[in-house]
């Protein structure tokens, strides 16, 4: 599916107005050089780019239609979100199955949430299904967007609006009760300006026990030129998610009763109201100069009973934040040198309040029907955090074939921490349902500060017409979040948490083979030290929390394009990976260096293959497959999850008029696979715990465009 499409989504995504550019297309449909905007905050050519960036566009993602966003992430290379029931998740990419802020979810290019307030589930308040690119790019990005960007960024591109009047109507039915409903509305206003509003409504009842979820999202965009230098783009974005919680199985329940829940009630009931605004400004005096101011407003409220804590520390508890920011951009090319400077400034203020209520939960047998407040008060505090961050970047085409470029930013992050509660509040507490203690220390009020720079370099060989060489260095951090700072739990000094720091080297290759087969390969070694860590102890079943650990991450990928013939294409995604603990000790008998990291799949595969037959005008016919890998599910490598392989199925037909028909089959062999295996505390199960994926399952539904 990555081909004429992959330029004309991804530049619609973030032109300013409605407008078409001509890409380099070789004769059979082969993007030979696609545009990318996360790279640099502006449209690059990918041959000019020294780093890899997967690329889905909008016609991918229609014909995908994801449900979750694993549906369309997971067919970049190396990249593995995983699915842990309604649009949750949890990402690999470059690094573990992880809940760690190593990765950075943008929208039209602004973090969707700011430094020290990471929601690993956070795509969710993204509306994918009706974006107009999805851009993921893998390693290190914090020379150009700061804390978090180690693993990789994942930056959703919303849709610009059409150049005619257009009404779209797309339902969804499926299996275990899931519905949904996709609209659009756009249309120019006058010749310079236009607008699109997306509406995503669904509603799925879920395939286990008590598993059902909803979503509204929308969002509006709206372009206009005013002249020939100055335009503006405006994105009103909201999403409402209310879904239930979901829990692991032990083995035997994991292969005889999949379906089956420990959770009821408002046990792990997650409802989130996220809300952004941002207006980019564009000013452009001459075809030199560029300067783009883009002010933001964001507010996100989450109420969260969470299952993960409900064996050892139930509460129940209320996140939210409004940030104010704004991000200015200035661009100067200098022809003469055959070079240009891109330098800015991204400014983020966000006041955080969080309150957190001990529950108790009644049960039936193994089963949590329900938790109620017991009138104690854990933790009640409110976070202002400043983060302010110049950067610079720089290119230079040195040769016509040769292009290096270098970047440096510096990141200043300051939080005004206040602890709320009376000093009477006692720390240590008897719970009596447990029949023992619960600890929930509390840092003193205090100011916390962190700075980093954070450097690249990289050059790009175009040493034949279709080939490119490319090897880039970056360095990349992330500060601790805020709940790691000061939401401590049994764990102690975590005010005194440092931030995390890593180091990549990146080799690269990619072109057109034979005029028909796009590739990139890449390899890359990274080096993460100071990682924060926490550590289960099951005996006392307490978890600590330090920097304890220097992680190796290195790995080979391979990314794969090709259009056969005029009916045959394939798209493939491929990677290998090797993920140690060079160094991981939290005490005398707890030393893991040499081990593999839990939760890293060695291996990580998607190979799809488009069918168009030539004796049905506009039907297209896909098979998936999906694989991951095995991987250690805890620190002392004592057990191991052997991965899993999955087949999809999709067709779609044109009937012309605006009409189309179209449905999937996912998981064609009824495979039981797990989309988490783990060993730890998160669970009423002992020992290994499993996340039932989803079985055999069937969608089907239309849209029409008018």
């Amino acid at each position: 599916m990555l081909k004429k499409s992959v330029l004309l989504g991804t530049v619609s995504a973030f032109a300013l107005f409605p407008q078409f550019i001509e890409p380099a297309v070789a004769q059979d449909g082969i993007i030979l050089d696609p545009i990318v905007v996360t790279s640099t905050r502006e449209g690059k050519p990918k041959s000019e780019l020294t780093e890899i960036i997967g690329v889905l566009s909008e016609e991918d993602i229609t014909f995908i239609s994801p449900v979750h966003p694993a549906d369309a992430a997971n067919r970049v290379a190396g990249v593995y979100v995983n699915n842990l029931g309604g649009e949750g998740h949890m990402t690999s990419i470059r690094q573990p199955i992880t809940t760690g802020a190593v990765y950075l979810f943008l929208e039209d290019g602004i973090p969707t949430r700011p430094v020290g307030i990471f929601n690993h589930n956070a795509l969710y308040e993204v509306n994918i299904p009706q974006a107009g690119s999805l851009e993921i790019t893998k390693g290190p990005s914090s020379s150009l967007y700061g804390s978090d960007a180690i693993g990789g960024v994942i930056n959703s591109i919303t849709a610009a609006p059409p150049t005619d009047f257009e009404f779209s109507f797309n339902p969804e039915f499926g299996s275990f009760g899931y519905k949904r409903l996709l609209t659009s509305v756009g249309s120019p206003l006058g010749l310079n300006a236009g607008f699109v509003t997306d509406l995503n409504i669904t509603d799925n009842k879920g395939w286990r026990d008590n598993s059902e979820y909803n979503r509204i999202a929308t969002t509006t965009r709206f372009d206009a030129k005013i002249n020939k230098e100055l335009k503006f783009k405006s994105i009103f974005a909201y999403t409402q998610v209310e879904q239930t919680g979901i829990s692991s199985l032990g083995l035997d329940d994991y292969i005889n009763n999949p379906r089956k829940n420990f959770f009821e009630g408002n046990i792990g009931r997650r409802n989130v109201d996220a809300l952004r605004f941002s207006t980019e400004v564009s000013y452009q005096p001459n075809e030199d100069e560029l300067l783009t101011v883009t002010p933001f407003f964001r507010h996100n409220v989450m109420e969260l009973l969470p299952s993960f804590r409900i064996t050892f520390d139930p509460s129940d508890f209320r996140s939210e934040f409004q940030s104010y920011g704004t991000n200015i951009k200035y661009r100067k090319k200098l022809p003469k040198l055959n070079a240009e400077i891109i330098t800015g400034v991204d400014l983020d203020y966000t006041t955080h309040s969080n309150v957190e209520k001990q529950v108790v939960a009644s049960k039936d047998g193994d089963t949590f029907l329900n938790a109620i407040e017991n009138g104690r008060t854990n933790y009640d505090y409110d976070a202002d955090m400043l983060a302010v961050s110049p950067y610079i970047h720089g290119e230079w085409q040195a040769i016509p074939t040769l292009r290096f470029s270098a970047g440096l930013r510096f990141d200043y992050f300051n939080v005004d921490y206040t602890d709320n509660l009376d000093p009477s509040v006692a720390e240590r507490e008897f719970y009596a349902p447990f029949g023992r203690p619960i600890t929930h220390n509390r840092p003193d009020s205090q100011t916390i500060e962190f700075d980093s720079l954070s450097p690249k370099a990289g050059v790009v060989w175009n040493a034949l017409d279709n080939l490119d060489i490319y090897a880039s260095y970056k360095h990349a951090f992330r500060a601790p979040s805020v709940s790691r700072l000061f939401r401590s739990g049994s764990s102690i000094n975590t005010d005194q948490l440092k931030p995390v720091n890593a180091d990549s080297f990146e080799l690269g290759f990619r072109g057109v083979l034979n005029g028909w087969l796009n590739y990139d390969i890449t390899g890359y070694h990274m080096l993460v030290k100071d990682d924060i860590v926490s550590f289960d102890d099951l005996a006392t079943r307490t978890r600590t929390t330090l920097n304890a650990a220097e992680t190796l991450h290195q790995g080979i990928e391979v990314q794969l394009n090709g259009q056969i013939n005029e009916e045959w294409g394939f798209t493939g995604a491929f990677s290998i990976s090797n993920q140690e603990y060079e160094k991981f000790s939290v005490r005398a008998d707890r030393v893991f260096d040499g081990n593999k990291v839990r939760r890293a799949p060695e291996t990580l595969g998607n190979l799809a293959i488009q069918y168009r037959p030539s004796f049905v005008k506009g039907l297209m016919i896909e098979g998936e497959w999906v694989h991951v890998g095995d991987y250690f599910v805890n620190e002392a490598n004592a057990a191991k999850y052997d991965g899993h392989n999955l087949f999809n199925l999709r067709a779609s037909l044109d009937i012309g008029n605006g009409f189309e028909l179209y449905g999937r089959v996912e998981n064609v062999t009824d495979e039981r696979y797990s989309t988490l295996t783990t060993l730890g505390l998160s669970s009423p199960v002992d020992g290994v715990q499993y996340r039932p994926g989803l079985p055999r399952s069937a969608y089907i539904g239309f849209r029409s465009k008018f």
